[in-house]
């Protein structure tokens, strides 16, 4: 592990800064959720619906992908194999889950180009065509709730590979979903289990949270 570290670290460019990219997904996340409820007007309660609705919906989405191409190389995907699969469970493994410097986030979280796609690409168009059907304010909960659960996503799966004596680490529920997300991490058990990064919400349903008693 130790030598597949410093091959990857390698290839990355010297340039690189962990809190620069930390910082633009977090700020660009809460700057889209602050426009969004800046927007509301005399919100309805059937509207507020629209918040439980897509945060259930991500996380079937967050499921759906993690089982699929992430852990699953499909025509056009390889690239998301490659980083997740190839890399990211060879450089972090169930018994070295810590990353050793700020450096090391890259491989934890999502290239910045990600966040770009998915504002512009997914939750904004989506926000729209619901804004026209439903009304603005469900454009609006929708588009927040969306970027809410991305960043809630890249905040959490930073904090499962900080250094266990790190004070987020020691949270109770934080060290709770870490043991989940580390489990994933035994190779011999990520292509089955926990496929569930923030709350294992679909991991329950679909029955793949990982108790363990089986591989």
């Amino acid at each position: 592990m130790t030598a597949f570290r410093a091959e990857l670290r390698a290839r990355w460019s010297p340039r690189y800064s962990g809190w620069a990219h930390f910082g633009f997904v977090s700020v660009l996340s809460l700057a889209a959720i602050g426009f969004a409820l800046s927007r509301l007007r005399e919100v309805r309660g059937v509207e507020l619906l629209t918040v439980p609705i897509t945060f259930l919906w991500a996380n079937l989405g967050e499921y759906l992908g993690h089982r699929g191409p992430m852990h699953h190389r499909r025509r056009g995907l390889g690239a998301i194999f490659q980083r997740h699969t190839v890399e990211h469970h060879h450089f972090f493994t169930h018994e070295a889950m810590a990353c050793d410097s700020a450096r090391d986030y890259k491989i934890m979280l999502f290239p910045p180009i990600l966040i770009v796609f998915f504002l512009g690409v997914l939750a904004t168009p989506i926000g729209l065509g619901l804004a026209a059907l439903l009304g603005r304010n469900v454009g609006y909960l929708y588009l927040a709730t969306a970027m809410g659960y991305f960043i809630s996503y890249e905040w959490l799966h930073w904090s499962y590979h900080l250094p266990e004596r790190a004070w987020l680490a020691r949270l109770p529920m934080l060290r709770a979903l870490r043991r989940h997300h580390q489990a994933h991490h035994d190779l011999g058990l990520m292509q089955r289990w926990n496929f569930n990064i923030t709350f294992p919400i679909c991991d329950a349903v679909f029955g793949t949270r990982y108790r363990g008693a089986r591989r």
